[in-house]
């Protein structure tokens, strides 16, 4: 777990303090988990970035993360910045319930979590699909896009 603050200031002032999420949108699970937080985020408390973009990279760059691979999405959730499986973990648990419950997972032992998350991640495009083409956001859903999502493919 990283905090905001310790990411460069153009960057936090383009997060400027919203809880986001940041996903690779060529990967079909990736979208997958996007279209999921669209659907079950009632509040409408999360923003959005593209891995690809411009600001997705400075900030897998800011964090030591490769802006090419990446291997993780990020969570943000009130000003920290959650990698791996604990970024599922707090971005269900800052849904609300049902969905809450799902928030035990950051208690599991690095060493049962890791593996499990590589092994998906590393074959994330083999096992469910990359896409090749964009989804085109209504204007409610483009609102909560920080960033442009210039050619990137989100479904």
């Amino acid at each position: 777990m990283f905090d905001v603050d310790t990411l460069p200031r153009d960057v936090q002032a383009e997060l400027a303090g919203k809880d986001v999420i940041v996903f690779d949108g060529e990967c079909v699970l990736c979208s997958r988990f996007f279209q999921s937080i669209l659907r079950h985020d009632r509040d409408k408390r999360f923003h959005f970035v593209i891995a690809q973009s411009d600001l997705g990279a400075r900030l897998y760059n800011a964090l030591n993360l490769s802006p090419t691979e990446f291997e993780t999405n990020l969570i943000i959730v009130d000003g920290q910045i959650y990698t791996r499986l604990d970024s599922l973990a707090a971005a269900l648990g800052a849904l609300g319930a049902p969905w809450s419950v799902l928030r035990f997972l950051r208690w599991l032992p690095d060493r049962v979590k890791s593996p499990i998350y590589r092994v998906i991640a590393h074959n994330r495009y083999r096992i469910f699909g990359r896409f090749d083409t964009c989804m085109v956001p209504d204007a409610d859903v483009s609102a909560r896009f920080l960033g442009p999502m210039l050619g990137k493919a989100v479904q």
